[in-house]
C-alpha cells in the first residue's frame, strides 16, 4: 500500500473515531425576520401552549406545540420552560441581538377537551402551512369558545358517574337511585362553593362530607328496618362518591410529566393531587365523626366487595367513562372512544384478576391496554391521548377500598394492631393508584413509536397517490 493510500486510510479511520473541532462551523444560519414578526410568532406559540396546558395537556405536549409553531414560522432553537403555574418562551438570534423572552402565567382551569381538540387541530393546520395571520385569528376564535355544556349538565353528569359505580358493583335499583341523589347533592354543594370562589380543597371536603352524611342516614334507616333502606349497602354509596371526588384529578398527567423530566410541573400536579385527596379523606372522617357523636354508625364490611357480573362491569364502566368525558367537556367522538377504552380497561383488569394477579398489577394492566390503544386512536381526533385515557381508567379507581380503610380508622380503638388492620386497605388503594398511573404512562410510551410509524406510513402512501 502506497503512502498516499495509507494516509487516506488513517484519515478515514480518524474521522470515524473522532471529529476535528477546527472543521466544525461556528456560525448559525438565522432567518431574516423583524422583531415584530418574531414577537408575533412567539406570542402565538406561547398563547397556544398556555391554552393547551390550562385545559388538560401535559407539559411535554405543551413544549412540543410551542417549539413546533416556532419552527414552522422560521424560529429554531426556541427555549421553553413549563412550570405548574407559568410558561416562559425565549428566542435568541445571536450574540449581537438581545433575546426576545415572553412569560405567561397559567391560571388553573377545569379540563375542556373540546377546546383542547380544537387547539390540537390548529397545531396540525399550522404544521401543514397555515399563514401566521390566519393562525392568530383562528386561535383567538378558539380561545373565546365557551365550555361545551351548561353547568347543570356538568352537575348531572357528575352524579351520573356514581350510577355507573353502583352498577359496577351490581347494586340494587334503590341503591343506584340513592347514590345518584347523594352525588347530586354533593355536586350542587361543590358547584355553589366554586361560584363563591372557595378553593377546591374545601369543595372536596364539602362534597365528601355531604355524601358521608347521606350514607350514614341511609345506614341508620336500614338498621331500623325501614324499606327500601334495609337492603342498601351504604358503603357503596360512599365508594361511588370517592370515585366522583377523585375522577377529576390529573393522575396520568402528573405521572407523564414526572417521567418526561418536568419535575417542577409534576411536583405541582402531585401536590395538588395530594391536597385534593386529603380533602376527600377529611370530609369522610368529619362525616363519620359527626355521626358517631350523634350515636349513629356504619357497619364495616368484613371483606372487600368484588365487582359484579361481566355485563354489569361493562355497563358500569361505559356509564362512568361517558360521565367523565361529559364533565370534561368532550364532544361525541371523544365520548365514544372513551367508552370503548373503558370496556377494554375493565376487561383487561378482570382477565388479570382471573389469572391471580394482584389488584395493583391488574389495574396497571388494564390502564396500559387503554392508554396504548388510546394514543393510537387519539391521533385521528387531534387530541392528546390523556383526554381519552383518563375517562377510561376512572372505573378502576379504588373508591370502596379507600372507604374501607377510612371507616376502619374511624372505628378502631387506637391500638397498633387495629391501626395496622385499618391501614391495610389504604395501602392497597395506594398500590392500585400507582398501578393506574404507571400503566397509563407506560401505554403512552409504548404507543408513541408505533403511532409515529403509522403516521409515516400514511404520509408515504399519500405521496405515492399524488
Amino acid at each position: 500500500m502506497s503512502s498516499e493510500r495509507q494516509w487516506r486510510f488513517l484519515t478515514s479511520v480518524r474521522k470515524a473515531i473522532s471529529s476535528d473541532p477546527s472543521r466544525v462551523a461556528l456560525t448559525e444560519v438565522h432567518p431574516v425576520l423583524s422583531a415584530t414578526i418574531v414577537s408575533k410568532i412567539l406570542d402565538l406559540a406561547l398563547h397556544l401552549g398556555a391554552s393547551m396546558f390550562a385545559v388538560g395537556a401535559s407539559a411535554h405536549d405543551v413544549t412540543f406545540a410551542i417549539t413546533r409553531v416556532a419552527q414552522v414560522y422560521g424560529l429554531k432553537g426556541v427555549q421553553v420552560d413549563v412550570t405548574f403555574t407559568s410558561i416562559t418562551v425565549s428566542y435568541h438570534r445571536g450574540e449581537d441581538d438581545a433575546p426576545t423572552t415572553l412569560l405567561r402565567v397559567v391560571h388553573a382551569s377545569s379540563p375542556d377537551h373540546a377546546k383542547l381538540q380544537r387547539l390540537q387541530a390548529l397545531l396540525a393546520d399550522i404544521s401543514d402551512g397555515m399563514d401566521l395571520g390566519e393562525a392568530r385569528s383562528t386561535f383567538r376564535a378558539i380561545r373565546r369558545m365557551p365550555f361545551l355544556y351548561r353547568p347543570v349538565v356538568v352537575i348531572f353528569a357528575r352524579a351520573l358517574l356514581t350510577v355507573g359505580v353502583a352498577i359496577l358493583f351490581d347494586a340494587t335499583p334503590a341503591l343506584i337511585a340513592l347514590a345518584f341523589i347523594a352525588a347530586l347533592s354533593a355536586a350542587f354543594a361543590q358547584a355553589g362553593l366554586a361560584r363563591l370562589q372557595v378553593p377546591s380543597f374545601f369543595g372536596q371536603i364539602a362534597g365528601a362530607f355531604v355524601i358521608t352524611v347521606f350514607a350514614t342516614i341511609v345506614s341508620a334507616l336500614g338498621s331500623a328496618g325501614i324499606p327500601p333502606f334495609d337492603d342498601v349497602r351504604p358503603s357503596i354509596m360512599v365508594a361511588a362518591g370517592i370515585v366522583l371526588m377523585l375522577s377529576g384529578l390529573s393522575v396520568v398527567a402528573a405521572a407523564q410529566d414526572a417521567i418526561d423530566g418536568f419535575a417542577l410541573t409534576a411536583g405541582g400536579r402531585i401536590l395538588d393531587l395530594i391536597m385534593q385527596t386529603v380533602g376527600v379523606v377529611l370530609g369522610i372522617l368529619i362525616g363519620l365523626g359527626l355521626a358517631q357523636l350523634l350515636g349513629f354508625g356504619m357497619a364495616l364490611p368484613d371483606d372487600a366487595v368484588p365487582f359484579g357480573s361481566l355485563p354489569a362491569q361493562i355497563a358500569g364502566a361505559i356509564i362512568i367513562a361517558v360521565a367523565v368525558a361529559l364533565f370534561n367537556g368532550a364532544g361525541l367522538p371523544i365520548i365514544v372512544v372513551s367508552a370503548v377504552l373503558s370496556v377494554i380497561a375493565i376487561l383487561g383488569y378482570g382477565s388479570a384478576i382471573l389469572l391471580g394477579v394482584q389488584e395493583g398489577a391488574a389495574s396497571a394492566f388494564g390502564a396500559l391496554l387503554a392508554s396504548f390503544l388510546g394514543i393510537l386512536i387519539a391521533r385521528g381526533l387531534h387530541v392528546p391521548s390523556v383526554a381519552v385515557t383518563t375517562a377510561a381508567i376512572v372505573p378502576l379507581v379504588p373508591g370502596l377500598t379507600v372507604f374501607r380503610g377510612l371507616l376502619g380508622l374511624a372505628d378502631s380503638d387506637g391500638t397498633p394492631e387495629a391501626m395496622l388492620i385499618s391501614i391495610a386497605p389504604l395501602v392497597l388503594a395506594a398500590s392500585i393508584g400507582v398501578g393506574l398511573a404507571a400503566g397509563a404512562s407506560l401505554g403512552l410510551y409504548l404507543g408513541t413509536p408505533l403511532r409515529a410509524t403509522l403516521a409515516g406510513v400514511a404520509k408515504s402512501r399519500a405521496r405515492v397517490r399524488h
